[in-house]
């Protein structure tokens, strides 16, 4: 029985039955919401909620009649209150990844640096039984003439089904399976040729057969509904009974889905498959619950030299807290979103290193100021070791639950561990800008900013005499300053001949120097490397997480590679769903 709005701003049943709001407000009130429903007849500008009744009968809504539920903490299940906002309180896509408003369709960001990462997103729901199929068209290859003629694939899509506990990098590890526009498939980081490639205006149809006869579920796909046979086979044995959810990982290209919530397919699919949103709610597997609320959210700050193992111990710890879908933060993480056919950058780029880096400096500054809207849980995988940086990047978060992780080992371990990633990375922490970190190197306290202080190896009390003698050894190295600034405490700066402030904010003060890995990397140049307003999204009227501009659409006409997003963008029947069951969607917060 589907609830819907009608003219009357009552609520009209399936049947053909009346129900006033102020019922609904009733049952909502007996399910323990305190905050309002009401039935708009406006346009639509903030769709924040589904609500399905006590009986489990959902409240819906079409284009222009709108059921909204207010409320500052509205959790993503309540009872029978289902919430499918933009706000979603969930994690199943990259932050750079913007999910439109009716949530089967999106784009990534593509200004300056952005242009060279993957983002991915995952749907809401999964499945383990039966045959199921969705579909992918991709709307758009975006301009990005900022980008290098060397620049290899710069408009790619691969699509296909994960695990919810796999990354966004689909393809690139065990149970993620995908198939790109370059002719390629791929699974555990291992590519194969296989169908045909794709581009812009493509459909690829994605089948996964739980039914099919042996010990073996098979994953198969379509161009524009043309068959192209099995792509994977895999172990029922090993797949443990684990839903596979449809999955989209996008390099400069604009996609939309169709999961079945469209009333014709772009193509029809084979005999027996059905589209995953036309099976019933008990037949499908939701996925991963981000936190409710702010104050259910978590970051953590690393704090320590380079190559101290911060990033070991972040890897470590968001694999064994699967639940938590931690977002790491980090140039390390930055720059594993830039690989080429599952490559890092360093083995097949022909480019200068340090503008790239300087790139992935410049977007992790950005992705940072977009995570402090979202509620998730984040590491932030950086030295940190400056006490200005340590308070200026936990401000943001206010009402997270902010600790600082210390790694603090002994000098013949950090010896170790420094010389092994030389071996194994290059050197691309000059020895300077240690002796400088070193010299400035300040452990963090429980304060306004940080609730908790960890300390994962030697514990405070050792490393604060560890810490004590890396500022000595730093001091000692460099001549005697010029003058102090800002009456930061050991932090100083020179005229060309010392040290200079490594502070964070997109480079030093001073002449020539390396960028302090606090702020993302290293670099050359006087330039600090912040962002305007205006730099994103071409004239300024872009910005993340709310617009003057309505959002969910975008316009070809772009400026340095980002978008203006003047209107919805209506192509195919955009933002006319009509949901029948709770819908499979992009995850979108």
């Amino acid at each position: 029985m589907i609830l819907r709005c009608n003219t009357q701003y009552e609520f009209l049943t399936a049947s053909g039955s009346n129900i006033s709001t102020r019922a609904v407000r009733q049952e909502l009130h007996e399910m323990g919401f305190r905050g309002r429903a009401a039935a708009h007849k406006t346009k639509i500008t903030t769709l924040e909620a589904v609500i399905a009744a006590k009986e489990g009968d959902q409240l819906h809504s079409n284009a222009r009649d709108v059921i909204r539920c207010s409320s500052t903490r509205l959790p993503h299940t309540f009872g029978h209150v289902v919430y499918l906002s933009l706000s979603c309180p969930t994690d199943n896509c990259d932050l750079h990844f913007k999910v439109s408003r009716d949530h089967y369709s999106g784009y990534p960001l593509t200004v300056e640096g952005f242009a060279y990462l993957w983002a991915g997103a995952r749907a809401s729901y999964g499945v383990s039984e039966g045959k199921v199929c969705y579909e992918m068209k991709i709307l758009e290859e975006i301009a990005v003439k900022h980008l290098p003629s060397s620049e290899p694939d710069p408009h790619v899509v691969r699509i296909g089904w994960s695990l919810d506990s796999c990354s966004t990098q689909l393809g690139e590890e065990a149970f993620s399976f995908g198939y790109g526009g370059t002719g390629k498939k791929s699974s555990d980081c291992k590519f194969e040729d296989y169908g045909e490639k794709f581009g812009e205006n493509d459909v690829i149809g994605c089948f996964i057969d739980f039914d099919a006869g042996g010990e073996e579920v098979k994953i198969a796909f379509s161009k524009n509904g043309v068959w192209l046979d099995v792509a994977f086979q895999v172990s029922r044995e090993e797949l443990a009974g684990r839903p596979l959810f449809p999955h989209v990982l996008v390099k400069n290209c604009a996609i939309e889905f169709n999961f079945g919530q469209k009333e014709e397919p772009f193509h029809p699919p084979p005999e027996g498959y059905r589209f995953i949103q036309t099976l019933g709610i008990e037949d499908r597997t939701r996925g991963a619950v981000g936190p409710a609320s702010k104050a259910d959210c978590e970051i953590l700050m690393m704090v320590g030299l380079p190559a101290c193992g911060k990033t070991t111990w972040a890897s470590k710890h968001t694999e064994s807290h699967p639940e938590k879908k931690y977002n790491t933060l980090g140039t390390n993480a930055i720059m594993e979103k830039m690989k080429v056919m599952g490559l890092r950058r360093q083995k097949n780029y022909a480019g200068r290193w340090d503008v790239l880096i300087q790139q992935a400096t410049q977007c992790l500054n950005r992705l940072i100021q977009i995570a402090a809207r979202k509620r998730r849980n984040y590491i932030l995988d950086q030295t940190n070791v400056y006490g200005s940086a340590q308070r200026r990047k936990m401000r943001p978060f206010e009402g997270f639950q902010r600790k600082a992780i210390v790694i603090c080992p002994t000098e013949e371990d950090f010896k170790e561990r420094t010389l092994r990633q030389t071996d194994e990375q290059g050197k691309d922490v000059p020895d300077q800008a240690v002796l400088e970190m070193k010299a400035n190197f300040l452990l963090p306290e429980p304060s306004d900013f940080l609730e908790e202080v960890i300390f994962v190896e030697l514990q405070r009390e050792e490393a604060f005499n560890l810490v004590k003698e890396y500022n000595e050894e730093g001091r000692k190295a460099g001549p005697p300053p010029d003058k102090r600034h800002d009456n930061r405490p050991g932090g100083f700066r020179g005229n060309g001949g010392g040290y200079q402030r490594y502070d964070d904010r997109g480079g030093p003060r001073g002449g020539v120097g390396y960028q302090s890995r606090d702020a993302g990397g290293y670099r050359r140049g006087n330039n600090r490397g912040g962002y305007t307003g205006n730099r994103w999204g071409g004239n300024g009227n872009y910005r993340e997480g709310g617009s003057s501009a309505p959002r969910g659409g975008y316009n070809r006409n772009q400026q340095s590679g980002g978008y203006n997003r003047p209107a919805p963008y209506t192509k195919g029947g955009y933002n006319q769903v009509t949901m029948d069951t709770p819908a499979v969607c992009l995850s979108a917060h």
